[in-house]
């Protein structure tokens, strides 16, 4: 292990640990149950007008949120925000619970209260791993918080299409939800370890949303993440629901998951290994190639078999694209003016525009649903939409970051608790 990542040579602090533990059981708990939503949806409605709109509740919702966490996390600790996260996120599976079979009747509502859940979540997560990571730990953090999701992505779908496929009607998703709950509620005791962290000031919102204006490294920064949400909206939910309609099992699904996340832990390893910052840029633009390419291998002619060598191909193309984009972000973030003031400001505008992408595109599917046969339209919306990840690169091909000797560190942002 050693060998593969480079623990000798990163000072592994307490709170990256914790931060690490805490994406680990958010993506299990999300993964384990999240995976099979859709499918739920798709199982009493047979539509997918109605697993649209309730993902579209969800980017409606989380946009929205993320500018209400971040003026609390101007005000409030941030792990406060982290909390009520996970909190809003235990509710949505409670209330699947709760609802059970007529879940389909309350797709904006449930699509609504995790789409708050992700706004806190992330928002407190994305702020904490900016604060927590240095440029020196930024491409391990998330190159191993990849491999922790993708583990969570390969072994939560197959046991829980395991479980489903093995109990009686609806009984196995109430399984599943409820240990996604449990998972949650550890996800917040794990929180109580991380360091108090609380940002002082004025929520400027507009101020950081206007510097995009002057700093064309963020304004190059933002336009890519709209080109990135443009294909998340879509295939988020499209091709979950391809591969049950195909198969009518959840166990396929399950395998389908594990076979696109075990690949993908591997290439997270080697993505943290060998994609150093000057590869980054070549690496986003291979990624996103590889990327569009894998669509035609279902577009034509989609069996199971090919499914599963479109998840082997996208298992390898998204650690080459996230690990050096996610580590781009931020360091444009760090490098940019009031970086220290409006650190908050900047992951919340951040996420308005990748928001954005995936609303105009959920959008854009359900108007062509409404007026064409969904299984006639959908294949052209994957090609067209799936081809956004190219528009990524001539962006970022662009971002010059020049080198500090220093950059805006948590050490000087945050004071250590007992010196407040």
């Amino acid at each position: 292990m050693r060998k593969i990542l480079p623990f000798n040579k990163i000072n592994i602090q307490k709170d990256l640990l914790f931060l690490l533990i805490i994406g680990g059981l958010y993506s299990l708990g999300i993964f384990l149950s999240n995976t099979f939503v859709n499918v739920y949806f798709w199982k009493q409605s047979g539509e997918y007008h109605t697993i649209a709109i309730y993902n579209l509740a969800i980017y409606l919702a989380q946009p929205l949120t993320f500018i209400l966490a971040g003026k609390l996390a101007k005000k409030i600790e941030r792990i406060i925000v982290l909390r009520l996260g996970v909190i809003f996120l235990s509710l949505f599976f409670l209330s699947v619970l709760l609802i059970g079979e007529k879940v389909s009747t309350y797709n904006y509502m449930l699509g609504t209260l995790l789409g708050i859940g992700y706004g806190f979540y992330w928002l407190a997560f994305n702020v904490l791993t900016f604060e927590i990571t240095e440029p020196d730990t930024r491409d391990f953090f998330n190159g191993f918080l990849g491999v922790l999701q993708s583990f969570g992505g390969m072994i939560g779908p197959l046991l829980a299409g395991l479980v489903i496929a093995n109990m009686t009607k609806n009984s196995g998703y109430t399984v599943i939800f409820t240990v996604s709950f449990i998972l949650f509620v550890c996800a917040v005791i794990c929180s109580f370890f991380l360091k108090r962290r609380q940002a002082d000031g004025k929520f400027e919102l507009v101020k950081v949303m206007k510097e995009r204006h002057s700093n064309k490294n963020w304004r190059r920064i933002l336009y890519s993440h709209v080109f990135q949400g443009l294909r998340e909206g879509m295939f988020l939910f499209v091709i979950t629901i391809w591969v049950y309609v195909l198969t009518q099992s959840e166990f396929a699904l399950g395998i389908f998951n594990f076979v696109l996340s075990g690949v993908s832990i591997v290439f997270y390893f080697i993505s943290i290994k060998f994609i150093k910052a000057h590869l980054r840029k070549k690496a986003i633009l291979y990624g996103g190639i590889i990327l569009y390419l894998a669509i035609y291998i279902i577009i034509f002619d989609m069996t199971y078999t090919h499914l599963l060598i479109y998840a082997v191909i996208i298992g390898m193309a998204h650690p080459i694209i996230n690990v050096p984009y996610v580590s781009m972000t931020y360091d444009v973030i760090g490098r940019a003016r009031f970086a220290k003031e409006f650190r908050v400001e900047y992951i919340v505008v951040r996420e308005l525009f990748a928001n954005l992408g995936r609303v105009i595109s959920i959008l854009i599917f359900l108007f062509f649903i409404t007026i064409y046969q969904a299984e006639k339209v959908i294949p052209l919306l994957l090609i067209i939409f799936g081809a956004s990840h190219l528009f990524v690169y001539p962006f970022i091909r662009r971002i010059q970051l020049r080198p500090r000797q220093k950059e805006v560190m948590v050490k000087e942002q945050i004071p250590d608790e007992k010196n407040r």
